[in-house]
């Protein structure tokens, strides 16, 4: 862990990477439960844009980005956020967490060693995909991003 957190650090000053990664060739789903124990699968949200955030409570940047993806969701009727809390801690751990960085999104643990096959583990945190309206993954970013860079990559299209 030690010799990972540079590198982490070193993305997180660096701003995003655009990953490259083969295109998925059907649409993508997963299932997991939110905090409250309901059920939340992507297919839910065909017809959205759907930004699916690896994100932590003990990365910083991750922090940084809760509020801006927070008024991305709470903005856009086309855009759905969902937050996946890769982290090996109790529900309770979350919701005190999200007291002090209150998120206006859904928010799913995920288990580290068994994540959505959809997406598998992230390779740094945090890491955000974009999936658009048909179940497809069409970007990637490793790193912080902000919900310009997600709405400007979305209209350049």
């Amino acid at each position: 862990m030690i010799r990972v957190l540079p590198a982490i650090l070193a993305l997180a000053m660096a701003g995003p990477v655009l990953a490259d990664e083969p295109a998925n060739d059907k649409p993508l789903d997963f299932d997991l439960d939110n905090l409250q124990g309901k059920q939340v699968s992507l297919s839910d949200y065909r017809g959205h844009w759907v930004v699916v955030n690896y994100w932590a409570t003990w990365c910083a940047p991750c922090r940084k980005e809760i509020p801006d993806l927070s008024n991305l969701h709470d903005d856009r009727d086309d855009i759905t956020v969902l937050g996946l809390a890769f982290e090996d801690t109790e529900i309770e751990v979350f919701e005190a967490f999200l007291e002090q960085y209150p998120a206006s999104y859904p928010i799913m643990p995920v288990d580290t060693f068994d994540p959505p096959e959809a997406f598998g583990p992230p390779r740094a945190l945090p890491t955000t995909h974009l999936v658009d309206a048909d179940g497809y993954k069409v970007n990637t970013w490793v790193g912080p991003v902000t919900s310009g860079d997600i709405t400007g990559w979305i209209e350049d299209q």
